[in-house]
């Protein structure tokens, strides 16, 4: 049975959107998935489901977790070979930048068309860079990174419905379920 890893958006933060893991393991065997695991407590969950289309898997969760939580839950899934890819590419990124100070992986519940891949690309500065990779985006961020003008995160507002994470989560989360 294929295994995937799911990335949820905006829980855990301030008093109103509070989904603990195990209220989301919970959740997400209630709606008939197994083998169901969380790792640290920012919405990451890997599960095994007989279902192969990315689409209704989010679906199934989405309106599991709205129906749970009363508030919407943006959720990417991602196959384990897709999520090993993913830390692969962050690990080539960040060994071409050695200076990085820090870097984060953005999951895209759709890839971007080319000429968005393109404005991103064209947003980058020498204290950073968003690298589209299909539905990721690695976010490269220099010694000198501050947020404000001339910001290279101001490319992840054309990212559609995403999530982030640390690149340690991310390397962690391949390694664990991988």
């Amino acid at each position: 049975m294929p295994t995937y890893v799911a990335f949820l958006r905006a829980i855990n933060l301030g008093a109103k959107r509070v989904f603990p893991k195990g209220d989301i393991r919970r959740v997400v065997e209630q709606a008939g998935f197994t083998d169901v695991e969380t790792h640290i407590n920012t919405g990451n969950v890997r599960l095994s489901t007989p279902m192969r289309s990315r689409v209704r898997i989010e679906a199934t969760l989405e309106k599991a977790f709205a129906a749970d939580r009363g508030f919407e839950v943006p959720t990417m899934v991602f196959t384990t070979a897709q999520i090993a890819d993913i830390a692969r590419q962050a690990r080539e990124l960040s060994a071409q930048r050695p200076d990085l100070a820090r870097q984060y992986v953005y999951l895209m519940k759709d890839e971007l068309h080319d000429e968005t891949v393109a404005r991103i690309a064209a947003m980058a500065t020498p204290r950073g860079e968003i690298v589209v990779r299909g539905r990721a985006a690695h976010a490269l961020l220099g010694p000198g990174y501050e947020e404000g003008s001339g910001d290279p995160l101001k490319g992840a507002k054309l990212l559609g419905v995403a999530t982030n994470r640390n690149v340690n989560v991310i390397a962690a989360i391949a390694v664990k379920w991988c």
